[in-house]
């Protein structure tokens, strides 16, 4: 259930932390102070959409809270478990900043708006003040009927098996329309794509061929040119060794004068030896190296002329060969795959509309067993709201069409007076009656919801007197069960309540905030003699208000 709430720059509150209970909250206050700005801070925690209109004025950002009691909700401790989030806690957390962009938080950690709606549904339930006007809707009927009856996951089911048909019907008629086409387009990827298989060519392949063909190619040459540089250092028919190696004999043999002035030249000499031989030996070790392989030279220069062969036929160069067999395997895998022959195709159609009829079936039978049911415990709601008069069913139809919700129309019907035919709720209900009718309606749901925590905004509107605190003691009956907070403005239903939550707003120099705040015994004696008698509290009012919530506690004890 929902513990705490705090609000921090929202709307006209400019600090606020709510502790909350179990039971039934009563939340009051005047007309305009600020019920709604409570409900709007807790769907922002919910997932709803972020206003920057929300952000106080003289404010940057709103900041607001939710802690939850998940204690006795697995599915919520389920939902965070999968997440790998924390689940002995559950603190929903949102910042709307006066830009208009929001942040979410669970747990401390960083989420989407969707983690907080999908997170939500398993923690509370809101019950909206116009909740009567979607009641005149069939979804909502239908909607509300498969909650009663429990079968969500079988709804679910049927849903998934129709789109699983609808789509193989449409695979089926695109095949049946283009069958020609498709096949004859199947058959030239076939041909294409075998035909890459065999070349095989990988993704950096074709540099290494030409790089290998470039050196087997010209290897004969290099090795012809390495000999000749051999025998040009090293040649006995002259070579420059033998040639040096006279200059410096016939230098060295002339009279000790002259060789002394040539000392520097034989030097050079020298060195000039030593270096045409080392380059000679380099030369010779090069050419040793150097092998001529003509069987590897025509294998590779056959295998790049079927590369660019097959480049040309597709009008690619032949680097993005390895790319267009990958393009061309996936759009066949998709036609092998998609598709598949008309016959197989077909009997997949079959099966699944077998399957979705079967499904649909079984959920007809479920819903009408539980529309039953359902009517029954909504006529004994409508009979405690003064409304015994009434007859109340659920209408099953059969659809035109098949449908992912099944084969059924789901409507409420009822008729205000005996004699009666039942209608549209639309179509007969006052204003007046409708908000019971609703009201009714939302409490059945609500006692056949797995969440225990329940907010109604407002859903009194249109009833007064002894019907509105049989109003409050349905209410107050929900909340012996788990947690039920409720916005009203009627006393009859205030003084039900085990807690009384007072909304009061106050102008303080040129702002306006909203305050908030449990009321003990004598505050709620205030608040529900302000609520029976406006501003002005007289003896009377006063002691009227003891005396109903005195009434209310006792009669729940």
């Amino acid at each position: 259930m929902l513990t705490e709430l705090a609000i921090r720059d929202f709307a006209i509150v400019d600090h606020l932390e709510l502790e909350l209970a179990g039971g039934m909250t009563a939340i009051t206050g005047e007309t305009g102070a600020g019920k709604s700005i409570l409900l709007g801070a807790l769907g922002l925690c919910l997932g709803e959409r972020a206003d920057a209109g929300s952000v106080r004025h003289d404010a940057e950002r709103a900041d607001v809270s939710a802690r939850f009691d998940i204690a006795a909700l697995p599915a919520a401790r389920a939902w965070l478990a999968e997440r790998e989030l924390p689940a002995d806690d559950c603190l929903l957390r949102r910042v709307v900043t006066r830009a208009g962009r929001s942040k979410a938080w669970i747990n401390g950690q960083p989420a989407t708006v969707a983690d907080l709606k999908a997170l939500g549904a398993h923690l509370i339930e809101i019950h909206g003040q116009h909740a009567h006007q979607a009641l005149l809707g069939e979804d909502t009927h239908l909607r509300l009927l498969d909650d009663f009856a429990g079968h969500g996951e079988a709804v679910v089911e049927l849903a998934e098996t129709f789109r699983a048909w609808r789509e193989a019907r449409r695979r089926l008629k695109r095949l049946a329309e283009d069958g020609d086409e498709v096949r004859a387009r199947r058959q030239l990827l076939r041909y294409q794509v075998e035909e890459l298989d065999q070349l095989a060519l990988a993704e950096d392949e074709l540099g290494g061929l030409e790089a290998e063909q470039e050196e087997l190619a010209h290897a004969e040459e290099r090795l012809r040119e390495a000999q000749f540089a051999v025998e040009c250092c090293d040649g006995e028919q002259g070579g420059a060794l033998p040639l040096l190696n006279q200059a410096v004999s016939r230098l060295s043999a002339l009279p000790g004068s002259e060789r002394g002035a040539l000392a520097e030249v034989l030097s050079m000499l020298g060195d000039a030896c030593i270096q045409v031989e080392e380059a000679g030996r380099e030369l010779t070790h090069f050419a040793a190296g150097v092998e001529l392989d003509p069987q590897r030279l025509a294998w590779v220069e056959e295998r790049l002329g079927e590369v660019h062969r097959i480049a040309r036929k597709h009008h690619v160069p032949p680097d993005e060969l390895p790319a267009l067999h990958r393009r061309l395997g996936e759009e066949l895998a998709e036609l092998d795959g998609g598709d598949g022959d008309l016959e197989a195709l077909s009997a997949e159609v079959e099966s699944l509309e077998t399957r979705w009829r079967e499904q649909a079936e079984a959920v007809s039978a479920a819903r009408r067993s539980a529309a039953r049911r359902f009517g029954e415990a909504v006529q004994a709601q409508l009979a405690f709201l003064a409304m015994g008069k009434a007859t109340f069913e659920v209408a099953l139809a059969a659809r035109e069409a098949p449908a992912p919700e099944g084969l059924d129309r789901v409507r409420f019907l009822i008729s205000a007076n005996p004699g009666q035919p039942a209608r549209p709720l639309a179509k007969v209900a006052s204003g007046g009656e409708l908000s019971r009718i609703s009201l009714a309606i939302q409490v059945v749901a609500a006692q056949h919801s797995t969440i225990p925590s329940l907010v109604f905004d407002e859903v009194d509107v249109g009833v007064s007197g002894a019907t509105a605190e049989i109003v409050g003691q349905l209410l107050r009956r929900l909340g012996a069960e788990g947690q039920v907070l409720t916005v009203t403005h009627l006393p009859q239903v205030a003084a039900q309540a085990h807690q009384h939550l007072h909304i009061a707003k106050q102008a303080k120099q040129d702002t306006t905030l909203t305050r908030m705040a449990l009321l003990d015994e004598a505050g709620r004696v205030g608040e529900l003699a302000r609520m029976l008698g406006g501003m002005t509290l007289t003896d009377q009012t006063l002691a009227h208000a003891r005396e109903m919530l005195d009434a209310s506690q006792r009669a729940h004890h």
